[in-house]
């Protein structure tokens, strides 16, 4: 029996302190499976692309030429890594755990478009990676009591923080975008990756679009893979680029009246964290009071600096 073919597609930009670890995680994360590396780096100024030739000489490497955003990282590496049967998307900060690549491919199919695993963070500890759907009851929910407590309470939370529920398979409305694996079938149904959003919502943009073609996300705790994480939390201009694509996602699948509800929900939590002083939620209240932000966010200006 042939094993598999996948493509581990990842994006960088300014990575180099990422790569090595990655690269060596690869051989025993992805046993079992007839891997392709594909990087596509959003032109790196550091030592990116000489750490990928350093560390990984045989993969792919696609220089896309300007920092396009993650969606168009992923579409590049995907194109460049030709036909295979599964995409496995991931980020830079990922390291797979042995067996996680087969394990997640054994999901597929049935309706599985999507596979996810479980995700801890760089001390072990598990990351609250599922989501459910944004609706207006979850966002004032969030906004009124918390991210955390509202996901406790039965299916009232955006962000499933409920840790007993990480312990056994489940299909997902979406989950982070980290580490994904694509069917090549779901890929060829569901298209490209959203490239107008330049970072964050783009894998919830795709995750539900996936289930109007049919396919489903499925969630597998027998895969693990540790994911270091970025600093949209710690970062103004990061965490407003999330809040304000957030806002966006859901103003293109729901109408004015709801749309306008959903910002003020939005504003509500951003202005009540900023008033218990994080400087985060300061800069997003500011980008959503101020249209001329909702015109210039995905400028070249505004995104200077932004990092994947």
């Amino acid at each position: 029996m042939s094993l598999p073919r996948i493509a581990l597609c990842v994006v960088t930009y300014h990575s180099a302190p990422l790569i090595e670890d990655l690269v060596a995680s690869i051989p025993q994360g992805a046993e079992g499976t007839e891997w392709t590396l594909v990087f596509a780096d959003n032109a790196s100024t550091d030592h990116t692309i000489s750490e990928i030739n350093r560390c990984a000489p045989d993969a792919i490497l696609v220089e896309t030429g300007a920092n396009l955003g993650y969606s168009a990282g992923v579409n590049a590496a995907v194109a460049a890594a030709g036909e295979q049967d599964a995409y496995l998307i991931l980020n830079a900060d990922v390291r797979l755990t042995p067996g996680c690549v087969a394990t997640l491919y054994d999901t597929l199919g049935g309706g599985v478009g999507i596979a996810v695993p479980r995700l801890i963070d760089g001390h072990g500890a598990l990351i609250w990676s599922l989501r459910r759907e944004q609706t207006l009851l979850r966002a004032w929910c969030d906004a009124l009591i918390g991210a955390e407590r509202a996901g406790r309470i039965g299916t009232l939370g955006e962000v499933v923080t409920d840790t007993a529920l990480y312990d056994s398979p489940q299909i997902a409305e979406w989950a982070e975008g980290s580490t994904q694996l694509v069917s090549a079938e779901c890929w060829t149904a569901c298209g490209t990756w959203d490239e107008s959003y330049f970072l964050y919502s783009e894998e919830t943009e795709y995750d539900l679009r996936v289930r109007k073609h049919g396919f489903v996300v499925r969630y597998e705790p027998a895969a693990v893979a540790q994911h270091l994480k970025g600093g949209s939390a710690e970062s103004p201009r990061q965490w407003s680029l999330l809040v304000m694509n957030k806002a966006m996602l859901y103003a293109r699948r729901h109408g004015p009246f709801a749309s306008v509800s959903l910002w003020l929900a939005l504003v509500v939590r951003e202005a009540s964290r900023a008033a218990l002083g994080k400087h985060t939620s300061r800069a997003a209240l500011g980008d959503l009071l101020r249209p001329r932000r909702w015109r210039e966010r995905r400028g070249p200006q505004w995104l200077a600096g932004v990092r994947l």
